[in-house]
């Protein structure tokens, strides 16, 4: 398959479980039908592990805020690597 962008052969790897197409050139990213969907269900779990799951707005309403480092978004560690490296 040839990116849409430069005409380049697009590369195939694996992010948790769904396989996603990306361009060595240019670093763009394509995704299949259902395949955004994939991830977003899978970042949502992952960070529901990490903070207990969800609580209502009241519940959070009087806590004070927890300051934690910054981390890099989900996307970002699924395609580090990907590309200029």
């Amino acid at each position: 398959m040839k990116c849409p962008v430069d005409q380049a052969t697009l590369l195939i790897t694996e992010r948790q479980g769904v396989e996603i197409d990306y361009c060595p050139e240019c670093r763009g990213v394509w995704l299949d039908r259902g395949e955004l969907d994939k991830l977003v269900d899978r970042a949502t779990e992952l960070s529901d592990g990490e903070t207990g799951g969800r609580r209502g707005a009241e519940e959070t309403r009087h806590e004070p805020t927890p300051r934690k480092k910054k981390r890099t978004s989900f996307l970002s560690e699924m395609f580090e690597g990907l590309g200029g490296e």
